[in-house]
């Protein structure tokens, strides 16, 4: 659930978070590797693209709670309260039924 949507919100998370302190945390949950982590902060100084890299890298990731620890590591900082109410308030159900009909043979 809180990957879909996590790709729904994509845009405002890669515009909203501040990625240093995200990696340090999933690093320390051990969702991201140490060599992601330091691939992730070579970046150019671009919050925007380590964001990018950053959802990537979770969406290929085969950790289980990728996504629940980066909810949980959003809701770490207190300035993103806004956007983990929009995570909640966000209709999974809606989401799936419109993931649906957007697929050739779902229409």
């Amino acid at each position: 659930m809180l990957r879909l949507k996590f790709t729904k919100l994509h845009e405002t998370v890669v515009n909203s978070v501040n990625p240093a302190s995200i990696i340090d945390f999933l690093f320390r949950q051990e969702i991201i590797r140490p060599v992601d982590m330091i691939a992730l902060l070579k970046l150019p100084d671009d919050p925007q693209q380590q964001s990018i890299k950053l959802l990537a890298l979770l969406h290929k990731s085969e950790q289980p709670q990728a996504f629940m620890q980066l909810y949980l590591a959003i809701k770490e900082e207190p300035h993103l309260k806004w956007l983990i109410d929009r995570i909640d308030d966000l209709n999974v159900q809606a989401l799936i039924a419109q993931r649906y009909i957007n697929e050739p043979s779902g229409e």
